[in-house]
Order: structure tokens, then C-alpha cells, then sequence
């Protein structure tokens, strides 16, 4: 479609989804819908001794949320699904609104916007208000010294993980809970957009996707056998990241979360420890073979191996958060080639914006690059 079109399809997008509009032109290929959710911890994780997990806990926004789908005109009975999730300290859809109503108009399948914990309207809205965050910015420089990247944007993320960088894990795997609690309710006939028995893919994006090989991997309740995935700017083994931006968090916060999970993460396990075994809970093996290249190596590789024809993605070359490297290092080499697609634009871009909409790029350039990854990844999920 014409540029033009294309950014004005944005607008409408938008315009819906911060109205909550669920109605749509006759015209329009899609429409959205909303859902409530409640996230309710497994019992065990609810009694953690640990001060900050239970203030976490408290926080209400992240418990009882709501979570949108963009969804094919025309239809409400559906096998399957794609869920879109998102990047790293992100909270707003408005990128991925293009997104996922390009992959509900060309896959003819609903695509389902939710929400990692603690991120988007699952937070509270005090962390994405700039004048209060300046102010913690400047708690933050007193308190640690200078740090490269701190802005509005990331502090309440860098100091909640300088405090206890076990929240990057905790809230991973209540995300993992919520999204086989929603699969559950889908395959069963709970949800009223879906038949009895229906399933779900998924289209990762940076954090989004390394949640979602970890999904996949440990597939709890086995409700994930069948489920592709497609990668966009992700992919990466957790060493190979690279944190720092002013929109993830800041450098000390990524460098103490780096050197928590590559170093003191083991320390529990070292007694009963190594490189080809783990604690029994398959959320946290799956997890653990995901975060340095030499642990679980032969296991993690033949996974990808296995389920090769699942799995597909593309990373960008200028790509500084999710290097390529980064899924040869996760993958191998050779599953890595099998399952991506390593391309550049003809922009200037960054991982945090593949797409930008500025006077700088040329516009059907932008648009011939989007519809190069989206189209891909349509193909592919549906």
C-alpha cells in the first residue's frame, strides 16, 4: 500500500487503541478488542522471602490488566492465534500497532498484544511520568555516580534492578504463568474469540523473544508442542546482550545484571551444579540454558536442532542489543543460518526503532523495509 496509506493506518491505530475504540470502518482489514486479565502467581513464588518481590507483588497494575487484539474483520471463531511480545522496558504499543495489524490482515489470525509483567499498563504509570522520573534521576546520579544512559525513561527499571536483579527473572516466569493460563483458557473454549482447542504462536521482539524461547523450551503443561515462533531483533543468548540505551536501562544497572546471571546466578546450584545439569523446575532450566553460551551448550543446540522447522527470525546488522552473534552463540551456527535472516536497511536505525518515521528517510525505502520483515514473518505464522 502507499506510504501515505501506511502512516495514516497508523494514526487510526493509535487514535482506536488510546480511545479503546473496538468498532472499525467497513473499509478496515482489522479490529481490536479488549480483555481484562488476572496474573495470579504460582503458590509457591507467593510466600519468596524477599522484601522487594513482595512489594512487587502488591502492585495492583501488574495483577488485574487488560491486554488488546487486533483482530481479521468479519470473523470471531478462530483455531489459533499469534501473540506479539515486546521489547525490554517498553511502555506503549505504538509501534507494534502497525505491527500486529499487518499480521492479523495477512495470516487471517487474531494477534494478541500482552503484556510482560511489570512493563506497559502492567506498571504503574508513575514509571512513564517524565517530571517525577527526573527527579529520580537525580536521586540516582547522588546515589551511584555517573552512569552512562540514565534517562527519564529507564531509571525506574535501573534502579529496580540495582536493587534485586532477581526481578528480571521473577517477572519472566509470572509472564510465562500468565500466558499458559491464557493458553489454557483458549484451548479449553474459555475465550470468545477462539474454538475449543485452539493454539498459539508467537512473534518475539527483543526481550519478547528470548521470553518466548524459553517458553517454548520448558512448555509447561505441554501446551506449546506445536507453537512457532518468529524473531524479530532477538534471538540472542542473555551474555551477548548489550543493555545499555537510554530507552533499556542505564550502563551500571546492565553491568550488575550481567554479572548476577553470569556469575552469581550458579552460586546456589554449584554443589549438585554443572554444565549438563540443572535444578529439576524446567521454567528455570530452560532459562539457565539460555544464558551463557557453555552452559547447556549441547542441550540448548539440540533443542533448536529439533524444532528448527518452528523457529525462524530476522536480525538487523546494525543491531547493537541483539547482535546476530549472539544467536550463533544461542542456536549454533548452523541452526542459525537454517532458521535467519540477517539483513540491513538503507537507513539509519537502531534496535529500539527499526522503522523511523522521519523527513530523513526516504518514504517507500522505509515502507519496501517493512513490508521485507513483516511479510516474512506473516508467511511464516500463518
Amino acid at each position: 500500500m502507499p506510504l501515505s496509506s501506511f502512516l495514516q493506518r497508523q494514526k487510526e491505530l493509535l487514535l482506536r487503541f488510546r480511545t479503546g475504540i473496538v468498532q472499525q470502518s467497513d473499509s478496515s482489514p482489522t479490529r481490536m478488542e479488549r480483555y481484562d486479565f488476572f496474573s495470579s502467581f504460582p503458590e509457591q513464588d507467593k510466600h519468596i522471602d524477599n522484601h522487594y518481590l513482595q512489594q512487587d507483588s502488591e502492585i495492583e497494575e501488574n495483577l488485574r490488566f487488560t491486554y488488546d487484539i487486533i483482530i481479521p474483520s468479519g470473523r470471531n471463531d478462530f483455531s489459533t492465534g499469534i501473540v506479539l511480545l515486546h521489547g525490554l522496558n517498553e511502555r506503549s504499543w505504538s509501534k507494534y500497532l502497525q505491527w500486529a495489524d499487518y499480521l492479523a490482515a495477512h495470516t487471517g489470525k487474531p494477534v494478541i498484544l500482552f503484556p510482560i509483567a511489570f512493563h506497559m499498563n502492567r506498571s504503574p504509570s508513575s514509571w512513564a511520568n517524565p517530571r517525577l522520573m527526573k527527579f529520580w534521576m537525580e536521586i540516582r546520579k547522588k546515589t551511584i555516580g555517573t552512569t552512562s544512559a540514565l534517562s527519564f525513561a529507564n531509571v525506574a527499571l535501573s534502579n529496580r534492578l540495582s536493587d534485586e536483579p532477581y526481578r528480571f527473572y521473577y517477572a519472566g516466569r509470572q509472564t510465562v504463568n500468565d500466558l499458559a493460563s491464557l493458553a489454557k483458557q483458549i484451548l479449553l473454549g474459555h475465550h470468545p474469540l477462539f474454538q475449543q482447542g485452539a493454539t498459539l504462536d508467537f512473534l518475539g521482539y527483543s526481550i519478547g523473544s528470548f521470553l518466548a524461547e524459553i517458553l517454548l523450551m520448558a512448555n509447561p503443561d505441554d501446551l506449546f508442542l506445536s507453537s512457532r515462533l518468529f524473531v524479530f531483533c532477538g534471538g540472542s543468548i542473555f551474555r551477548h546482550m548489550y543493555g545499555t540505551s537510554r530507552y533499556i536501562m542505564d550502563e551500571k544497572a546492565y553491568e550488575h545484571l550481567l554479572a548476577y546471571y553470569c556469575n552469581d546466578w550458579f552460586k546456589p546450584f554449584k554443589n549438585d551444579f554443572d554444565k549438563n545439569k540443572g535444578p529439576d523446575d524446567g521454567l528455570q532450566q530452560a532459562f539457565n540454558a539460555m544464558i551463557s553460551p557453555d552452559f547447556f551448550r549441547k542441550e540448548r543446540e539440540a533443542f533448536f536442532k529439533s524444532h528448527r522447522n518452528r523457529i525462524a527470525g530476522i536480525s538487523l546488522k546494525k543491531d547493537q542489543v541483539m547482535p546476530y552473534r549472539g544467536v550463533e552463540a544461542c542456536m549454533g551456527k548452523q541452526n542459525a543460518r537454517e532458521c535467519f535472516e540477517l539483513i540491513d536497511f538503507p537507513f539509519e536505525y537502531t534496535h529500539e526503532n527499526p522503522f523511523p518515521l522521519n523527513e530523513r528517510i526516504d518514504e517507500q525505502i522505509l515502507e519496501n523495509s517493512f513490508h521485507r520483515v513483516f511479510w516474512r514473518c506473516a508467511s511464516f505464522l500463518a
